[in-house]
């Protein structure tokens, strides 16, 4: 018998009436490996850390408190490479080959997993390289140069989480969407066993199918590698990837705007990786969207966190579409087999079965419409829904143990209605193994006899309020080796160090010597910036302190306009400074359009303070109080960013005592 509220009105809408069978009579599917997150590729979770408390941690029990909110099985980082790798660039734990500049407190990423192990210990943990300093290359682009020199360098990162955090990484990754060689990989096998990590995994090779045949082809690597990672695969595989017989997994997903639309890919693809492709799990791309807007990717996270100044953030659809498989499983439950527990439905939709193999059972089943639940990428081919009453009847061991199942819903709206999310509805009964439920388009729910879920909450965040002004920062409130709240590095690294100046105690280094190895395509800009501030700014006036110890030129600059792998292409209002005496005033970080140039006395390892005022058509430019130029900047974009930079890379520029006095 259906409850009443699941009743539809059937009387006006013909509802077609369809039979499934949930049976574990001739066995099991594959291992259920989780569903995850991912902090980097890059510095997608930047802003996150300068959140105040309760906020902060509010965020958190969001993503990784069990029986809360998306309740994440695993959480993947980037193991920092220097270099843009696609909203900014993540600090490398070995700037240079020394071993006494090996640092394992740079970045957030640490912070981060042991904040997830805080809330749940059973998270599993993967690294993976998105970038690499200069020398792991040995002065090449390519990080395979020497592969003993990158696996030493990726088995001291692994060293060092357990060394200084206690974190234990349980899988590891080779190159994010770039190439791989079998050598390494087999290497890398070799180096983790030999170190005492035999129980570390790889997951190869975090990009398209390749992989696949060289697996088939060569008994070593087979070996050598325990978990397929593929990208983007549009819920399907290859034969070939089948073939292997390794567990697949869709390590990187979703990279959809996180309103309802991004909801809807993210039900579908949770459920139909397994169902068209045979993935065990899926992780999304990105954990939490808490980077500037203006940036790459807009939002495309399980989550928003863009405001640490105002506190507030937004908890969106896929926090609660995750909780939908989270809550009510656990990593090494089984899926159902294709066909007796996992399939298409008829009219449209899927649902996937799992259990324990204890007499738990959970169903999950999704409802999304094609328009509703269109992914980033690839493309979704053509199908239809339509209202359906599904009929399913449990079969083989759990046939006589179930009489009932808990209900969870999501109803995703698409206009002015409002949504509802991860519901708890009355439990429907099961007779003699059967029952039936009626299912309208873009539904989510949730069958199960694991009893612990819940929709965690919290009140309502902060009202969202603009970037603050006026703003200052002088760098003297931050650990060494952190990064200054709200500045997003987007070439080169900044790191707040010590001074050793009785005027400036601590300040802001750039600490990357040489231009790194790159994952962005074409290329990343022979110099570094950092972005700050807001992307809507049209009108603004803002100074810094800058140090060069030796010589070269830094800028600053407003009306900045692009950031991730487009930095190089960037336009803005840029006011360089060079320790040959001139000074030029550009439109574009390339250098190229000069709006107009002179003379100035920058000194070499003396602190001197530049200052830019962009008022309509008119820029103003100070050097030590003293103005350097007045211009006009026509054809200049109308708003953008705030940056600072260095003409070069180079560990020799310092800037300090940042101040915005005005900006609308």
């Amino acid at each position: 018998m259906v409850p009443k509220w699941m009743w539809t009105s059937i009387f006006l809408l013909p509802v077609a009436l369809c039979a499934y069978t949930i049976d574990d009579s001739s066995g099991l599917g594959r291992t259920y490996d989780g569903i995850g997150g991912i902090s980097g590729g890059g510095a997608t979770s930047r802003l996150l850390v300068n959140y105040a408390e309760p906020y902060r941690s509010q965020i958190l029990d969001y993503l990784f408190k069990p029986n809360f909110g998306a309740s994440l099985q695993i959480f993947k980082v980037e193991i920092g490479g220097d270099a843009q790798s696609t909203d900014g660039t993540e600090s490398s734990h070995m700037h240079n080959s020394n071993p006494k500049d090996a640092n394992y407190d740079r970045g957030y990423e640490w912070w981060l997993m042991k904040e997830a192990k805080k809330r749940n210990p059973d998270i599993k943990l993967y690294g993976l390289p998105w970038a690499f300093p200069k020398w792991v290359g040995n002065g090449t682009s390519d990080p395979y140069h020497n592969p003993d020199v990158l696996a030493g360098y990726i088995l001291n990162w692994i060293k060092g989480a357990k060394s200084h955090h206690n974190l234990t990484i349980d899988y590891i990754g080779i190159w994010n969407e770039r190439s791989y060689t079998v050598e390494y990989i087999k290497l890398l096998r070799k180096v983790l066993d030999d170190n005492g990590f035999k129980d570390m995994q790889i997951v190869a090779a975090d990009g398209k199918f390749q992989i696949s045949g060289d697996i088939l082809k060569d008994s070593d690597l087979a070996k050598a590698v325990q978990y397929i990672g593929v990208h983007y695969p549009g819920t399907e595989v290859t034969q070939q990837t089948i073939q292997t017989g390794k567990p697949i997994w869709a390590s990187e997903d979703y990279s959809t705007n996180n309103n309802e639309i991004g909801g809807g890919c993210w039900a579908r693809i949770l459920n139909q990786n397994y169902v068209n492709g045979n993935m065990t799990s899926t992780i999304s791309w990105n954990l939490i969207a808490s980077y500037y807007d203006a940036l790459p990717y807009t939002r495309d996270g399980l989550m928003t966190a863009i405001e640490p100044w105002s506190g507030h953030y937004e908890v969106t659809s896929p926090i609660w579409g995750a909780a939908h498989t989270t809550q009510f499983t656990e990593i090494g439950w089984k899926y159902f087999k294709h066909g007796a527990g996992a399939a298409h439905l008829d009219k449209g939709g899927s649902y996937v079965s799992l259990t324990d193999g204890k007499g738990n059972l959970t169903i999950v089943i999704e409802t999304m419409s094609h328009d509703h639940s269109k992914c980033i990428r690839p493309g979704l081919p053509p199908y239809n829904v339509s209202a359906q009453t599904a009929s399913f009847t449990i079969k083989g061991s759990l046939a006589s143990k179930i009489t009932s199942l808990n209900v969870w819903y999501t109803k995703l709206t698409f206009d002015s209605s409002t949504p509802t999310y991860f519901e708890k509805k009355p439990a429907i009964k099961v007779s003699q193994g059967s029952f039936s439920l009626d299912l309208q388009l873009d539904e989510i729910y949730t069958l199960s006899t694991v009893t612990t879920a819940q929709k965690g909450s919290y009140p309502a965040s902060p009202a969202s309020a603009p970037f603050p002004v006026p703003y200052q920062d002088n760098f003297d409130s931050y650990p060494i080796h952190s990064e200054a709240n709200n500045f997003a590095d987007q070439s080169g690294v900044y790191e707040i160090h010590q001074a050793n100046d009785p005027d400036h105690k601590l300040a802001m280094r750039q600490m990357i010597p040489d231009y790194p190895i790159i994952r962005c395509i074409p290329a990343d800009p022979n110099l570094t910036v950092s972005y700050i501030g807001n992307h809507n700014w049209k009108d603004a006036t803002f100074s810094i302190d800058s140090m060069i110890e030796v010589n070269g030129g830094v800028f600053i600059a407003f009306r900045v306009t692009k950031g991730g792998c487009q930095t190089k292409n960037a336009e803005g209002v840029y006011f360089w400074v060079n320790t040959n005496g001139t000074f030029t005033v550009t439109s574009d970080i390339g250098h190229k359009d000069v709006i107009t140039k002179g003379m100035s006395s920058v000194p070499v390892a003396k602190w001197f303070t530049l200052k830019l005022q962009v008022e309509g058509t008119q820029a103003t430019g100070y050097l030590n109080g003293k103005q350097a130029f007045n211009t006009k900047i026509p054809g200049t974009p109308k708003n953008g960013f705030i940056a600072i930079g260095t003409t070069d890379f180079s560990t020799q520029y310092w800037f300090d005592n940042f101040s915005v006095t005005k900006a609308s």
